[in-house]
């Protein structure tokens, strides 16, 4: 089992579950954008939010980010992650501004010395340390000892840059080590995951979009899951961060490490589709993740709901889904725990729905 390290009010590793993590795409110096993008973060269920501190403007604004989300939300805040590269000084200041963990690459900081000032920092103020480690950042005699950029060379460097930092009496480490390509990215993993007792946060460098990127996340992050490596998780999308963790928390659910949420099954649809099902669920998804979420921030189990097509499989469906709607020629009957309970015409099915899923 992973050692367990403790961020903020949040654990990683060491049994804990696994926790879902994001990063702000605003600028950290714009302290209005920053606390309203982790609001809608923390709304979609994000765990750890991080941030980028590329200079001084902004570590002083990660400590006025910590002051306010405190304020708003107290012990339930989101914890925060510094993420800094190349001047010691401002993970320094990062974490004296309040940072919950630190992400630093060690062989980007400086010297031994510089380094050694961070996790004195750490140590003082008890926040972990993540060593991050990109397959486009490699040290120099690595990529030379392996001729290129390889999932040996990944594990290699993540270890000698923990095993420095552990050397100099720190011992609550995570580490990533990232890369775009889904079979090295597995591979270096496993190899860290067999000789290292860190708990590891993981995920791909980039993906793409929240649509291209979702096959590339699903196999590369869910094999990873489903061997047991993970104690921490971030997919890296384009765009929006909030779909990250709605998609981080689908990955989840799917692999059978959170039951909580909304399990939403609809058919292909066919020849005998006499209705707009496509229409039907996304507009169902739409009014159910104001529901779903409260639901989840109530402790409340898991949802499962069928949205059928036709009457040849869609009853059957419908009956085994805590709600269902087998849908005929224009209009849909509503099954509740197996029962029709409803008959409604197309446009009102997933109002129906909806509603009574905010009753259960």
């Amino acid at each position: 089992m992973k050692r367990r390290v403790r961020c903020g009010n949040v654990d990683i590793g060491g049994g804990a579950p696994v926790s879902i993590q994001s990063m702000l795409n605003v600028d950290t110096a714009d302290v209005p954008a920053a606390l309203a993008q982790i609001e809608a973060l923390k709304e979609a269920g994000c765990d750890i939010v991080r941030l980028a501190v590329p200079d001084y403007e902004s570590a002083c604004a990660f400590g006025k980010i910590r002051e306010e989300t405190q304020a708003r939300h107290g012990d339930k805040a989101l914890p925060l992650v510094a993420d800094v590269h190349f001047d010691y000084r401002l993970a320094v200041m990062a974490i004296n501004n309040g940072a919950d963990k630190i992400r630093i690459n060690p062989g980007n900081i400086g010297s031994s010395e510089k380094v050694n000032e961070v996790v004195a920092a750490a140590k003082k103020r008890g926040v972990p340390i993540r060593v991050g480690v990109n397959s486009g950042s490699l040290e120099k005699d690595i990529l030379e000892k392996h001729g290129r950029v390889t999932a040996s060379g990944l594990a290699e460097s993540a270890l000698r840059n923990a095993e420095l930092i552990e050397g100099m009496g720190f011992s609550d480490i995570v580490v990533s080590l990232k890369s775009s390509d889904v079979r090295m990215n597995y591979d270096a993993y496993k190899i860290l995951h067999e000789k290292a007792d860190y708990p590891l946060h993981i995920g791909l460098t980039e993906s793409g979009t929240a649509e291209s990127g979702k096959v590339k996340s699903a196999i590369g992050i869910g094999a990873l899951l489903l061997s047991g490596v993970g104690d921490t998780v971030r997919v890296s999308f384009t765009g929006d961060p909030v779909k990250e963790v709605l998609f981080a928390k689908e990955l989840l659910e799917a692999v059978g490490m959170r039951d909580s949420g909304l399990n939403l099954i609809s058919c292909p649809t066919c020849g005998r589709t006499k209705v707009n099902l496509e229409t039907m669920v996304a507009e169902l998804s739409e009014k159910l993740a104001p529901v779903i979420r409260r639901r989840e921030a109530l402790g409340k189990r898991r949802v499962s709901v069928a949205v059928m097509g036709c009457v040849v499989n869609g009853p059957g469906e419908a009956r085994e889904a805590d709600l269902g709607v087998a849908c005929g020629d224009g209009r849909g009957a509503i099954f509740e725990k197996g029962e029709i309970v409803a008959n409604v015409p197309e446009g009102e099915i997933a109002g129906e729905l909806a509603r009574r899923i905010s009753l259960l």
